[in-house]
């Protein structure tokens, strides 16, 4: 049997809201949380109480990604601003560039 290989190139990832995104899961798990919670004998007695249990895991994984994802776009705009930051002093080496723009300006 042949190994598969692939005929092109992956596309790139899809960069969009991803904070938005996982902080609006994380809601939605949880209110599916709340919503349930009153049903909870029911579910009891139907076997059913995963359902409550897998909603509260969603939620509380939910806190973690929301904190990987902060940190992660941080992490990104702090790597976009040191790159911009680099170019900015190299880009123009006979001026001479203040580290804060209103420092030393005159009214």
């Amino acid at each position: 049997m042949a190994k598969w290989t692939p005929k092109h190139e992956a596309p790139e990832p899809l960069e969009g809201p991803v904070v938005a995104t996982i902080t609006g899961g994380t809601i939605l798990w949880f209110v599916l949380f709340l919503a349930q919670l009153p049903f909870y004998g029911w579910f009891d007695d139907h076997g059913h109480l995963w359902w409550l249990w897998t909603c509260l895991a969603g939620a509380g994984l939910g806190l973690i990604g929301i904190w990987y994802v902060r940190g992660r776009d941080a992490a990104i705009k702090r790597a976009a601003a040191a790159a911009a930051a680099s170019t900015d002093t190299t880009a123009s080496p006979g001026t001479a560039a203040s580290a804060d723009p209103g420092k030393g300006a005159t009214a």
